[in-house]
């Protein structure tokens, strides 16, 4: 079933030579392009090309006269230097894409990828946690992946400090996969260069993010709706009221996967945040067997095979400048700092989706409106 963001029926055809790879990643890494934008260009041009070809005109139309596209050199550079540390690119339109991240509406429309591929088509189960974990949370976390390892699941986590280590370390032998911030060749922490050179023979090594790319603080957010998208489930082991797992656990919530959590001494701030989501709804986690009669009884995700696109998208009537304006005066007002969902919005405009899904990406270019994972969007601050 096609996501609700993205109007097309059929995925986008697979980019099969170098330059069609060029193409994707010129679009992709084009200024104010991120992936809902990317998608609703290909869905609206048809192709990867005739996107990148019309979007200097698209942003004139936001109000961005000097807007270039990101130039060919660049592109061409990041898949050298992909070739050159060993990893693979591979787009949203590829058979092997995870079938997981293919429901989220700001899907990564490239990953960079080191190791077997073949793990992203096995169940997962995300473990998360805290960097400054106790005694206890890392011998929770190192038995939880485990067995759930031993029991056919491939353990994903963020390769931090902490809970995600000790997860990666105790799923090595039978799969596990290091979502990572920052390029796929750049591993931070840097004490875990061994252990990430460990996981690219046996598990996977992923990012959405350019190769050689440093993480930043912002980079970790959408990191982790990558972890969490990946997986079934996510389960917390200790984490603090305001952390990044919390943020795994929420945007789990949005994307409709399943949120457990290890209980934690109510005086220990390592457990305040997993004690809350319990609080909230969570399931308690005490053991892997707790996980696994949690998950809801669904087979094992399985890879579509990729129909062709239609050979033309269907020409949009142009839509009257005072209209187009008025319409992004409403979309505005209705909007404000904290983020609303898409869906939502289109309700409260009553407004045709098709007519309120190309506003939204003439105001992200034009640097008006954020878009946040899970499908949210806010005025820009």
């Amino acid at each position: 079933m096609p996501d609700r963001n993205h109007p097309s029926t059929h995925p986008p055809l697979p980019p099969t030579t170098e330059d069609d790879r060029v193409t994707w990643l010129r679009l992709l890494r084009s200024r104010r392009v991120g992936p809902t934008t990317f998608h609703r260009l290909l869905a609206d041009h048809g192709t990867a090309a005739a996107a990148l070809g019309a979007l200097p005109e698209v942003a004139r139309a936001a109000g961005v006269p000097d807007y270039t596209t990101c130039p060919e050199g660049v592109a061409v550079a990041e898949l050298r230097a992909g070739a050159k540390a060993g990893a693979r690119l591979l787009t949203y339109a590829d058979p092997a894409y995870p079938a997981a991240l293919r429901d989220l509406s700001d899907a990564p429309p490239v990953l960079w990828i080191k190791g077997d591929p073949a793990l992203l088509a096995r169940p997962v189960i995300a473990i998360v946690g805290a960097r400054n974990a106790s005694s206890l949370g890392l011998r929770m976390a190192r038995a939880l992946a485990a067995e759930l390892s031993g029991q056919g699941f491939v353990i994903a986590s963020g390769l931090a400090r902490g809970i995600d280590t000790a997860a990666h370390h105790a799923s090595l032998e039978r799969g596990t996969i290091a979502v990572m911030a920052g390029g796929v060749d750049v591993i931070y922490p840097s004490e875990n260069k061994a252990l990430c050179q460990q996981i690219a023979k046996t598990g996977l090594c992923l990012s959405e993010q350019p190769i050689g790319l440093v993480p930043q603080a912002r980079h970790f957010p959408t990191r982790n709706r990558l972890v969490s998208g990946l997986a079934r489930a996510v389960v917390v082991v200790e984490a603090a009221a305001k952390s990044g797992s919390l943020i795994t656990a929420r945007t789990a919530l949005d994307q409709g996967r399943e949120v457990m959590a290890v209980p934690g001494h109510p005086i220990d701030a390592r457990a305040s945040g997993c004690n809350m989501l319990i609080r909230d709804g969570a399931t308690l986690v005490r053991s892997a067997a707790d996980v696994i009669e949690a998950l809801p009884q669904a087979q094992a995700p399985v890879q579509a095979e990729i129909p062709l696109p239609d050979p033309a998208p269907p020409a949009r009537p142009a839509r009257p400048l005072r209209d187009t304006a008025a319409l992004h005066s409403e979309i505005l007002a209705r909007l404000g700092p904290s983020p609303l969902a898409e869906d939502q919005l289109i309700r409260d405009l009553a407004s045709p989706a098709q007519a309120i899904a190309p506003a939204l990406v003439t105001l992200e270019l034009d640097g008006r409106i954020t878009r946040h994972p899970g499908g949210l969007v806010s005025l820009a601050v």
